[in-house]
């Protein structure tokens, strides 16, 4: 197992309840050694969040209001789908249990498995529903990631989760459509991951702007980024789009939605979360735990142990060892340089290079950080942010 690098001189220490540590500068423990994940799920989320008759009655609301707002229209929602579970689920749930007629909207960035495309192409068929791909060029992708690489920062998945998030906003936007149906939940996400270990809060376009104008060598003419602010002020506060979660009204259990999955259409699991993106699964599980010391694994196995669908003792387990083996992982560093046009020294260059975090760059985090605040007082966002 590969130990958590500790940046300082603090002791290392580990949850008694859950597995989140010390790799998280910020973490508190209380006198029982619980830390403030666990605390802030059993005082925060748990309370406010019940996937029983009460929730299915809201659901149901939801969902009459939705069909309501989209009589005469082509579609009365639209989800982001990757192929990975969440997005699967939350798409099952809306056409099945809510009856919803909903475009399924996926974004290629270049890096999709084969299996994700398969599942995509599974719950089109089964489900009967349309589905819109929009392709990010290629060569401006290519190039916004090679600049976060060269920056050094933790957050290597911005570059995807900007492409992704902007393009689903900007065709709801364009096309009028309202509601944004999406497969977050408490249920498998209620231990947010810190920011440190690559959870940077939102698209910020300063940030984003800032690093490709130091690595960059192409102008970003066509790929999408819509800033944090942008989509909370003007397409939600003005325009009226809302985000609905629809997974926390229903009982989502990880394993009951993947075997559900696969006797409805022949969906296909996936080794861990995240993994129906070739390049997050390779940063989530070579990259980030090996250059910057951070296993994104312990926050989502500490969700699952929060929400009772996995011992502590089996999560240890887990994170023992990698998801992938040795020799598959060396493949996948040398697959990942050549597909960014590096050589497999060039890549191993940057990996061995001074690490940085997002606050190196120009940024508006601290702007960021007064409306994840007020989020939380206003009870919009329950998760621990930081």
């Amino acid at each position: 197992m590969i130990m958590p690098k500790i940046t300082t001189e603090r002791k290392y220490r580990i949850c008694s309840t859950c597995i989140m540590d010390t790799s998280d500068q910020k973490i508190t423990f209380d006198d029982c050694g619980v830390c403030d994940y666990c605390n802030n799920f059993e005082s925060t989320i748990k309370v406010n969040w019940h996937a029983n008759e009460k929730s299915e009655q809201e659901l149901k609301l939801l969902a009459d209001k939705i069909i309501k707002e989209g009589v005469g229209k082509n579609f009365d929602c639209i989800i982001g789908l990757s192929g990975g579970l969440d997005s699967s689920y939350a798409a099952y749930v809306a056409k099945e249990k809510m009856g919803l007629r909903p475009l399924l909207f996926h974004v290629d960035a270049g890096w999709n498995t084969d299996q994700a495309v398969g599942n995509i192409e599974k719950l089109v068929d089964g489900l009967g529903l349309d589905l819109y791909t929009e392709v990010i060029n290629w060569q401006e992708m290519k190039d916004l990631q090679r600049s976060f690489l060269q920056s050094q920062v933790a957050d290597q998945d911005l570059p995807q989760d900007t492409a992704f998030f902007s393009a689903l906003y900007k065709f709801a936007r364009k096309n009028k459509i309202k509601y944004v149906l999406t497969g977050a939940n408490y249920s498998t996400e209620c231990c947010r991951e810190p920011e440190e270990w690559g959870a940077y809060p939102g698209i910020d376009k300063t940030l984003i702007k800032d690093i490709h104008s130091k690595f960059g060598q192409r102008e970003l003419k066509t790929f999408p980024i819509v800033d944090i602010f942008f989509y909370k002020v003007l397409y939600q506060k003005v325009l009226g789009m809302e985000i609905v979660k629809p997974l926390n009204f229903v009982p989502y259990i990880k394993l009951d939605a993947e075997a559900e999955l696969e006797r409805r259409f022949g969906w296909q699991k996936f080794q861990h979360k995240h993994h129906e993106s070739r390049f997050t699964r390779f940063y989530e599980d070579y990259w980030m735990p090996r250059k910057f010391g951070y296993h994104k694994r312990r926050a989502h196995f500490s969700s699952l142990i929060l929400t009772d669908q996995m011992t502590r003792d089996q999560a240890l387990d887990r994170l023992s060892r990698p998801e992938m083996d040795e020799h598959f992982l060396k493949q996948e560093f040398e697959y990942v340089a050549n597909k960014l046009d590096l050589t497999v020294a060039e890549l191993q260059q940057i990996f061995d290079g001074e690490n940085k975090t997002c606050l190196d760059y120009k940024n508006k985090r601290w702007a960021i950080g007064v409306g994840a605040n007020v989020l939380r007082k206003l009870g919009m966002e329950r998760r621990l942010f930081r």
